[in-house]
C-alpha cells in the first residue's frame, strides 16, 4: 500500500509539472503570437484577394486547401529549419528577419507605388484571365500558398525570436501552438470575410422581420467597403512591421542611432499630449515612423527588385522577369 502511495504521489507530481508546462506553453505561445500581429493582418487582408471570381460554392473548399497548406508550410517547412537555427546558428535569426522585413517593404511600398502610378503588366493580365475554371483554382491555390509561405516565414521567425522556454522541447511545442493558432485565425478569420456577403443576401431575402432584412442589405453593401479597409489596413500592417523590423534588427547589429531617433521623436510627441494619451501617441508616432522608414526602402527596392534579382531569378528559373 505504501508503495502504491508513493507511485501515486509519483504520478500527481508528473501531471503538476505536465500541467504547468502546459502553461507555459500557452503563455510564451500567447506572447509570441502577439509580436507576429502586424503580419498576421496582412495576411488575413492578402488572402480574400485569391477567392474574387469563384462560385461561393468553391470559396470554402478553396479555403480549406489554402489551409492546409499554410499548415504544411508552417509545421513541415519552417518550424525544423527554424529550431535549427534557433539552437545552431542563432546569429542568422537577424539577418533573416531583416530580409523578411525588407520583403515586406517591398511589397507594401509596390501597392502604394501602383496606386499613385498605375501601369499595367502583361503577367498580371495573364494571371488574371479566367482560362480553365479547375486550372485557375489551382494556379490561385498555388499563389495563395506561395505568399503564405513567405508570411509564414516572418511569423515563424518573429515567434521563435520572442519565445524564451528553457528546454528545446518547450520551445518546438510553443512554436507549434503558434503556428496552429495563427492559422486557424488567419483562414477562420478569412471564412468569415468571404462568406460575410451570402450570409448578408440570405437574411435580405429570408429574415422574417424587417430590421434583419435592413442588416442583411447592410452587410451586402458593406463588404466591398470592408474589402478596401482590409486592403489599406494590411499595407499599413505590412510597412509597419517590415520597418520595426529592420529598425530593430539594425540596433542588434549595432547600428542603433535611427532606433534611437525615432524612440526621442516619438517620446517627445508622446508628451506633447494629455498625460492620459502619452502611450498611445508615443506608440502611433513610432508605428508611423517605422512605417515612413518602411516605405523609403522599399521604394529604393523596387527598382532592385525588378531590375537586378527579377531578371537574376528569370534566367535561373527560366520564367519571365515579370512572373
Amino acid at each position: 500500500m505504501s508503495g502504491l502511495l508513493a507511485l501515486l504521489d509519483d504520478v500527481a507530481g508528473i501531471a503538476k509539472v505536465a500541467a504547468a508546462s502546459v502553461d507555459d506553453v500557452a503563455a510564451a505561445a500567447g506572447k509570441a503570437g502577439a509580436k507576429t500581429a502586424g503580419v498576421i493582418i496582412d495576411d488575413a487582408a492578402v488572402t480574400p484577394k485569391y477567392l474574387q471570381g469563384f462560385a461561393p460554392a468553391r470559396e470554402l473548399p478553396i479555403i480549406w486547401r489554402i489551409t492546409r497548406g499554410s499548415l504544411f508550410n508552417k509545421l513541415i517547412l519552417l518550424m525544423p529549419v527554424a529550431m535549427l537555427l534557433a539552437n545552431f546558428a542563432p546569429w542568422a535569426i537577424t539577418p533573416l528577419l531583416m530580409l523578411g522585413g525588407s520583403y515586406l517593404c517591398f511589397e507594401g511600398a509596390e501597392k502604394i507605388f501602383h496606386v499613385l502610378f498605375p501601369h499595367a503588366s502583361h503577367a498580371i493580365d495573364e494571371d488574371m484571365s479566367i482560362k480553365d475554371p479547375g486550372h485557375l483554382e489551382e494556379q490561385k491555390i498555388k499563389g495563395a500558398i506561395k505568399t503564405d509561405f513567405i508570411l509564414s516565414a516572418e511569423i515563424m521567425t518573429i515567434a521563435l525570436a520572442a519565445i524564451e522556454a528553457p528546454t528545446v522541447w518547450m520551445q518546438a511545442a510553443t512554436l507549434a501552438v503558434v503556428a496552429i493558432g495563427v492559422t486557424l485565425a488567419v483562414y477562420g478569420s478569412v471564412a468569415l470575410i468571404v462568406k460575410m456577403d451570402d450570409v448578408g443576401l440570405y437574411l435580405a431575402q429570408n429574415a422574417l422581420t424587417s430590421p434583419g432584412r435592413g442588416l442583411g442589405r447592410g452587410l451586402v453593401k458593406f463588404m466591398p467597403v470592408l474589402m478596401k479597409i482590409l486592403s489599406v489596413v494590411g499595407t499599413a500592417a505590412m510597412l509597419w512591421v517590415g520597418g520595426s523590423i529592420i529598425i530593430h534588427g539594425l540596433e542588434v547589429l549595432g547600428f542603433g542611432w535611427l532606433g534611437h531617433l525615432i524612440h526621442d521623436w516619438a517620446y517627445a510627441v508622446g508628451h506633447a499630449v494629455p498625460a492620459g494619451w502619452t502611450g498611445a501617441v508615443e506608440w502611433a508616432a513610432k508605428a508611423a515612423m517605422d512605417g515612413v522608414f518602411a516605405l523609403a526602402w522599399g521604394l529604393v527596392l523596387i527598382p532592385l527588385a525588378t531590375k537586378v534579382i527579377g531578371p537574376a531569378i528569370a534566367a535561373v528559373s527560366g520564367k519571365t522577369a515579370s512572373h
